[in-house]
């Protein structure tokens, strides 16, 4: 009976130990995503404002680059 609950313990400490490594990883993936997502904002509202301003520099069709 000993035996079983030694090792019923030590299959908890291992459960508990990879729960916390887990928990841990999520909390730094969920910052990892935070820091993204708000760099992705940034961009997105860097291109809107460029594009507002009319200064996106893309060339479409038959239209001439500037420097022509």
């Amino acid at each position: 009976m000993n035996d079983r609950t030694d090792l019923l313990e030590e299959r908890l400490s291992h459960a508990l130990r990879t729960l916390d490594d887990l928990s841990d990883t999520v909390a730094r993936q969920d910052r990892e995503i935070a820091r993204l997502t708000a760099r992705v904002e940034m961009l997105l509202q860097r291109e809107a404002t460029r594009e507002s301003d009319g200064t996106g520099g893309i060339v479409l069709g038959d239209e001439r680059p500037p420097h022509y």
